[in-house]
């Protein structure tokens, strides 16, 4: 598939999605890169060290986030993919769920919507993405966890965001599902989706894996967010096995190590 100008062989490679949030308050990197400059430094390094896509978030999402206006959130991500577009020879997704974020976020050279809601959220962004014809990744979330028979939920929360992009006119060659975890998930469910990825091959569809450094990694480790690297690889390494092909990682080198291994054998 193209994620704008640039051709993703997504059938038989892996690839590596680099994380950028320009907010003050995500869990894991908050406030780090509150400067123009230091998040193009930032893009520059992680597309050195392997990354095919860096996707910038303006707004925090981790658990108990406060909600920003789209105006700040505009304020924050646009000056920044612009200088990327312009820059850097990278894919640009933007994470948002948001209609206006994502029109201008697209105006200023984003060519892929990253949407935590799955198109549920603002049911104009279906309509945006087919029109300007970009790339998105639709993630399974919910308010609640679901109480019982979370498999058969799953399946059906996905239909769901799938049904939107099909009546929206998304061509399916611009669609990438992820299974969300850490979103409207109990610990075990988060565990169970990683065990049973597979299921995502029903829809015949790219599938992006986003654990880095999650709370279902710290739990199970008992480790800070800032000791969370080995366990997020191993979900790399379990989910490239189980058919994800794009994996959402702060930790660039590492992962791409770790998938280059993984894929030698693979084929091998």
């Amino acid at each position: 598939m193209y994620i704008g100008k640039h051709f993703f062989d997504l059938d038989n490679k892996s690839y590596l999605m680099g994380i950028l949030n320009l907010t003050p308050d995500s869990f894991s990197d908050g406030g780090a890169y509150s400067t123009i400059d230091d998040a193009l430094w930032m893009a520059e390094k992680m597309v050195e060290e392997g990354a095919s896509i860096i996707d910038i978030g303006g707004e925090s999402t981790r658990p108990g986030h406060v909600k920003i206006t789209d105006q700040e959130e505009v304020e924050r991500v646009v000056p920044v993919i612009e200088r990327i577009h312009k820059e850097i020879d990278v894919a640009i997704s933007l994470d948002t769920y948001k209609y206006e974020v994502a029109r201008e976020g697209i105006l200023a050279g984003a060519d892929m919507i990253n949407d935590i809601w799955g198109l549920k959220w603002d049911r104009r962004l279906a309509g945006l993405i087919a029109q300007n014809k970009v790339a998105c990744c639709l993630m399974h979330n919910r308010d609640l966890p679901c109480t019982e028979d979370f498999g058969r939920h799953f399946c059906l929360d996905m239909e769901a965001s799938l049904d939107m992009a099909g009546k929206a006119g998304i061509a399916r060659d611009k669609i990438i599902l992820d299974p969300g975890v850490g979103f409207g998930k109990t610990y075990e469910q988060n565990l169970w989706i990683l065990n049973h990825l597979e299921i995502m091959q029903r829809w015949d569809l790219p599938v992006l894996l986003g654990t880095s450094r999650k709370s279902v990694i710290g739990i199970t480790l008992g480790t800070p967010v800032s000791q969370r690297e080995e366990g997020t690889i191993v979900t790399t390494v379990l989910g490239r096995q189980k058919g994800a092909s794009i994996f959402r990682v702060h930790d660039v080198r590492a992962n791409k190590r770790a998938l280059k291994m993984t894929d030698a054998i693979l084929i091998s």
